[in-house]
């Protein structure tokens, strides 16, 4: 169910919260379909809490958009998705423990095979379970390896697993460079050839994905039946990269906001924050924001690496980042006062601070930026 929340008061019964743009989800769904060939389907990557952004919600509104099939990380994903009575396919794309394989049967499960080894594990359980096989073409991380053929043939020979598609993972996806190309291509002609040899003994390959978002928009010539989409549904990429010729439009769906706890003035020479890594040069004016590392905030900002938007202007982050609150200097914007909004990531009158912002600061991608945000940050629909 969508819930319309006025901008102007949004998160005003907490501390801190994250907006979604479900109408920049949709967007960016349309802008992803419109790559697939003719008979392919998106499978949302909705783990890690649909990267951050809250599984719960992203997953009712894909589904409101016609999205049937869904991958996460694990069994307890799996799980907090049915409770929450989503239908539809839930494939989990990493390991279960054999102690939690009735659950696989009891919430409607499609697990991982990850290796031949494990498939005899599965087969084992005595009970029917549907899966995916996973073909190692050159991850190196899961998957039974494509060259050996013997152990996928006692994969598919096993009387338990019910094999509903057959997948891989490209690694050297992100680029189109002439080494990064190649290494793609032979993976592809790779899991082609496995499946081929498969299937001409008879088994039954089911359904076959090979990408995830960058493989979609750099090599669509390898979409099957379905793309493992997950970054690029969120609105953004991994990092910015002003080589990529991304053919689509994205919308970032996430805004970051918190309230301003407190503001207080310091004299010439005082410090604040742990350690006292910050000393005021002059009378100085600080915000305490109530938003910290616990939040997914990442540490990595302190000391006026990051900045926030408070009034459409910014305000540089002094001192460590706590646990749950934050300090920024606010001198220059003297209207401040608490209960005021901070905006992390998004949008301020006529500025911006992006995921990618705050990946680039931290030394990471946006995909843990985004993937971190804690679950007590409360989840809003606008």
């Amino acid at each position: 169910m969508r819930v319309a929340v006025p901008l102007c008061c949004a998160g005003s019964r907490d501390r801190a919260w994250i907006e979604l743009d479900m109408a920049a989800l949709g967007h960016n769904v349309r802008a992803l379909q419109s790559l697939l060939p003719p008979g392919c389907q998106l499978m949302p990557a909705v783990k890690a809490n649909a990267y951050g952004h809250g599984a719960i919600p992203i997953t009712q509104e894909l589904l409101r958009l016609g999205i049937r099939w869904f991958c996460v990380a694990s069994v307890a994903e799996g799980i907090e998705l049915r409770r929450r009575a989503i239908p539809g396919q839930i494939l989990i794309l990493g390991y279960t423990h054999p102690d939690q394989f009735p659950l696989l049967r009891r919430y409607r499960l499609t697990q991982a095979v990850v290796d031949a080894a494990y498939a005899r594990q599965l087969n084992a359980y005595g009970k029917k379970l549907k899966v995916h096989v996973k073909i190692d073409t050159g991850m190196r991380r899961l998957g039974e390896r494509a060259d050996h053929l013997e152990a996928l043939r006692q994969i598919f020979r096993c009387e338990n697993l019910v094999v509903e598609g057959t997948f891989t993972h490209f690694c050297a996806d992100e680029t189109t460079s002439p080494a990064d190309a190649a290494f793609t291509a032979a993976q592809a002609q790779a899991f082609y050839d496995t499946v081929a040899a498969l299937e001409a003994e008879g088994f039954s390959c089911g359904k076959k994905h090979l990408l995830a978002s960058y493989g979609l928009i750099n090599y669509p010539q390898y979409a099957e039946d379905m793309v493992r989409i997950g970054i690029a549904l969120y609105g953004v990429l991994s990092s910015r990269d002003p080589d990529l010729h991304c053919p689509i439009r994205l919308q970032p769906v996430l805004a970051l906001k918190c309230r301003v706890a407190s503001v207080r003035d310091l004299h010439d020479g005082e410090a604040a924050g742990y350690g006292l890594e910050y000393v005021a040069q002059g009378p100085r004016r600080l915000a305490a924001l109530a938003i910290g590392y616990a939040d997914g905030l990442p540490r990595a900002l302190s000391c006026g690496v990051g900045r926030v938007l408070i009034h459409g202007q910014p305000a540089p982050v002094v001192g460590r980042i706590c646990m749950d609150q934050t300090l920024v200097d606010v001198t220059g914007i003297p209207e401040v006062q608490g209960g005021d909004v901070a905006v992390v990531i998004g949008k301020d009158e006529d500025l911006e601070i992006s995921a990618y912002d705050l990946a680039e600061q931290s030394g990471t991608i946006t995909n843990e930026i985004l993937s971190r945000l804690g679950r007590r940050l409360e989840r809003i629909v606008v």
